[in-house]
């Protein structure tokens, strides 16, 4: 059972999930939480990229998704971690920072800022360790997030290299209001092989009033349950937070001890099946947990595995698998059925009196590669010397979907169903008007390729009278994406 935190978040005699790149994504989160973690703190995310994102509601999944520009899911978080999971974000400039957390604040417990990364592709733009030669921003950072959202705010640092700066520093940032800070008992050149100071851990927790959580003990302390609470009286800490030992088994959060390594393995990939994530984060995760026995038989089939389905394959869990796609596959459809329902019984459509409207919507897998239908509807205008289509595509503010009207010879053409990105609807209103005027669209099951042999100039157009089928392609009622709902 996941402990239930009342309230605003605290940071005090607590057990925390270390933010861990490709690691701490969903499926992970929720299997600490599981065995016992109290916080879990997602992977650090950059401002920039999480800045171009838009909040969807994945109904099939019951997942908040922050999805980038190109549909890539950057964040995935869900009610059961709401109240428990740490943003942390890898920032070096407060405004940016204020802008993500207020983002993402209502879909979380907790923000934290990325100061102890030493790894190039956060200090190259001055985040992560490279925060720390520059104490002005850091206050700035913190204190306008600490201003600017109503959630609890952190950082997450290393040790300086004298104990009296490492001092200053913290009781700098206990000004600036945060609820915590986190601290990585090593230097930032430092790496994992060398000892965690955890003397330096203790003068600082003793020397600030907020909660001190000490980190860096996995291995060299942390070897099971109770290391957790023998590294937290070395340090003298609030409290714990955990990496490495959590990656390689998340079971240690468990107060009656470690689980066998072959089940934390499939209780992990339950969770990234159900959970939809990315094969190549569940793989890494995999073999971080597998370790010592990657060179065993089950250790190469895991290697060799491009997808979930094979991971699954792996590890004598392929019935688990068809089971959720078949009902992930039937949850998205139903959903797409009732969204298309709602987007032909719109009352908005009534205000277009004077154009031709259907219900359509565009389906990729319709249409061969590099083939659209604006790309057929622009060339037939072409053949008939008419002027380019013109597209008017709109953005309705109750739910952020958008809609398009095409103009071709001062007729306007429109699909009633609205979608998430601009390139659906505009496709969806191309294919209406191709419909209306008679015109092959292009699709698989139409035959010969419309563009195929370009006219030369002067060549007949297409006549208007062509007859065109509306029978559906043979995978026309196949999933082309996850029905997501935006907000």
């Amino acid at each position: 059972m996941v402990n239930q935190v009342i309230g605003r978040l605290c940071y005090g005699n607590k057990m925390i999930l270390a933010p861990m790149v490709r690691v701490g994504t969903l499926p992970m989160r929720l299997l600490a939480l599981e065995y016992g973690a109290d916080i879990v703190y997602c992977e650090e995310l950059i401002d920039l990229k999480m800045m171009q994102c838009r909040r969807v509601v994945n109904e099939a999944l019951d997942t908040i998704d922050y999805v980038a520009t190109d549909d890539r899911v950057v964040f995935r978080t869900c009610e059961r971690e709401k109240n428990h999971v740490v943003f942390q974000m890898g920032t070096a400039d407060a405004q940016r920072a204020l802008t993500v957390a207020q983002l993402v604040e209502n879909d979380v417990a907790g923000i934290d800022v990325n100061m102890g990364c030493p790894k190039e592709y956060s200090t190259k733009g001055g985040m992560g360790v490279a925060l720390l030669t520059n104490p002005d921003k850091i206050e700035t950072i913190l204190s306008t997030l600490v201003k600017g959202i109503s959630k609890p705010v952190t950082c997450k640092i290393r040790i300086l290299p004298s104990l009296e700066d490492t001092i200053n520093l913290v009781k700098r940032i206990e000004r600036t209001g945060v609820a915590a800070v986190a601290i990585h008992g090593r230097r930032k050149e430092e790496r994992p092989q060398h000892p965690v100071h955890c003397d330096v851990i203790k003068a600082v927790s003793e020397a600030v009033s907020i909660p001190v959580i000490a980190n860096g003990g996995s291995q060299e302390i942390i070897k099971d349950f109770a290391g957790i609470e023998e590294f937290r009286w070395a340090t003298n800490a609030s409290s714990v937070m955990i990496a490495r030992a959590a990656m390689w088994n998340p079971s240690i959060f468990r107060k009656e001890g470690l689980l066998p390594a072959e089940k934390v393995l499939k209780e992990y990939l339950t969770y990234a099946i159900r959970y939809d994530s990315h094969y190549s984060n569940t793989k890494y995760c995999l073999c971080q947990m597998l370790r010592d026995k990657l060179e065993s038989a089950q250790g190469k089939k895991l290697h060799a595995a491009q997808s979930n389905e094979e991971l699954c394959e792996a590890f004598e869990m392929i019935d688990f698998y068809k089971e959720v796609m078949a009902d992930l596959e039937s949850k998205r459809d139903r959903l797409k059925s009732r969204d298309e329902g709602k987007s032909e019984q719109n009352p908005e459509d009534k205000e277009y009196t004077d154009t031709i409207q259907m219900a359509v919507r565009f389906n990729k897998r319709e249409y061969p590669p590099q083939i659209t239908p604006k790309m057929i509807l622009l060339e037939w205008c072409r053949k008939q010397k008419l002027p380019q289509p013109v597209y008017e595509t709109v953005q309705r503010p109750s739910d952020r979907l958008f809609n398009s009207v095409v103009t071709v010879a001062d007729q306007k053409y429109r699909s009633s169903c609205w979608d998430k990105t601009k390139k659906v609807v505009e496709q969806s209103t191309a294919i209406v008007c191709l419909r209306s005027l008679g015109v092959a669209e292009g699709k698989l099951c139409e035959g010969e390729n419309p563009l195929k042999n370009k006219r030369k100039r002067g060549e007949a157009g297409v006549p208007n009278g062509t007859e065109t089928t509306d029978a559906p392609c043979p995978d026309a009622n196949k999933r082309s994406s996850p029905s997501l709902k935006e907000v």
